[in-house]
């Protein structure tokens, strides 16, 4: 993928918003149905998205227009707030459960997942930690502990809820950037490795996540019961062959496959448009992830370089993870596909996202002179 570095925002502009426009179109074929069935009307989740999807761009200029070093600021009020935020779903009355997890808070008519804001938090405490403190980052106590022990309060309020596809993507990232940034090895393997008992303990606790391991190693064992979303996803994605039987018109979506128009939204594209609908969608993500590691390698601001890449690595490695699900190479997780998947609060996030991304490019390009090519 050749792009010269003066078309970097441009790539970055049009895969954002073509994977949010693919987004709205697949709620509407998805939920169309089961809005009618539940609200009598067709257009219920349609719409809402459609709002979502506005607030989101709304969110996208305006993040691309502020300074990202505002978030360099704030990094310890915003962290806090996220903090906070999460522990709310546990306030009764405040926070609210869906699905047997407790992820969502509601303050009056509005509900949103503090987990999505808590995740660009956290990214803003390690681009600020890892460029103040370069230096230090191999030394355990000093460097490495203290980049491990801030976002896994954040990452195990998460899995409190609990949410362990999230706390996994969210690990993944801290664990990426810190790798990037210096951090040996051997720290963290074993971070790693007393990590893992505390998420057995986790699967143990919680009877569905252990179901979801077992549905994973053999799905076609349990197709009318645990196992039966699995399956139905691996039949739409056969259905749909190369080309897919036509937008709107797959069936699997018809009370066959749950949780279509969220978190297994990919699985009716692959019905509906086919592998070059996936396959479309994928280069969408791949055309980001390019964009977004360009411009963290091309930033001569280490805060900027570090910001870049977490924002880039939250984004890809989500969508990687729920494609991972959705195609059967991964245990389910509940987790959405960023910018695709209905949800309001992690459309919001994901467009804010790629406006901070954008906004690196224009800040660094303004500093240090537009690259040529």
């Amino acid at each position: 993928m050749a792009i010269s570095s003066r078309d970097t925002d441009k790539v970055l502009i049009i895969s954002t918003l073509f994977l949010a426009a693919a987004g709205v179109v697949m709620v509407y074929s998805t939920s169309y149905i089961l809005a009618m069935k539940k609200f009598g009307d067709g257009f219920f989740f349609f719409k809402k998205h459609l709002v979502y999807a506005g607030i989101g761009l709304v969110f996208f200029i305006a993040a691309s227009r502020s300074p990202y070093t505002f978030y360099k600021k704030f990094t310890y009020p915003i962290l806090l707030v996220a903090a906070l935020g999460l522990i709310a779903v546990f306030i009764p009355h405040v926070g609210f459960s869906a699905g047997g997890a407790k992820r969502w808070v509601r303050l009056g008519p509005l509900a949103f997942q503090p987990s999505e804001p808590a995740k660009l938090a956290v990214i803003f405490f390690l681009a600020y930690s890892l460029s103040s403190k370069a230096e230090k980052i191999k030394n355990f106590v000093y460097g490495f502990l203290p980049n491990v022990v801030i976002p896994g309060v954040i990452i195990a309020l998460i899995m409190l809820e609990p949410d362990l596809g999230t706390a996994v993507c969210l690990s993944l990232v801290v664990m990426t950037m810190l790798f990037i940034a210096g951090a040996r090895i051997t720290h963290i393997g074993a971070i790693a490795l007393a990590a893992a008992p505390v998420i057995l303990l986790m699967i143990n606790r919680f009877a569905y996540m252990a179901e979801r391991i077992k549905i994973f190693l053999d799905p076609w064992k349990y197709p009318e019961g645990k196992g039966f979303q699995m399956v139905q996803s691996f039949i739409a994605f056969g259905n749909g062959g190369v080309v897919g039987v036509g937008l709107g018109e797959g069936k699997q979506k018809l009370f066959y496959l749950p949780e279509a128009h969220t978190d297994f939204i990919l699985s009716v594209i692959g019905e509906e448009t086919g592998l070059i609908g996936v396959g479309a969608v994928m280069f969408g993500y791949l055309a980001f992830f390019y964009c977004g590691i360009r411009i963290a390698l091309k930033a001569k601001d280490l805060y900027a370089r570090y910001l870049a890449l977490g924002v880039t690595l939250m984004i890809t490695l989500q969508a990687a993870v729920n494609m991972g699900v959705v195609l059967g190479a991964m245990p389910p997780k509940g987790i959405p596909l960023p910018f695709i998947s209905y949800g309001g609060t992690s459309l919001i996030i994901a467009m804010t996202a790629a406006g901070i991304l954008l906004n690196i490019f224009i800040k660094e390009n303004s500093a240090y002179g537009r690259p040529r090519g």
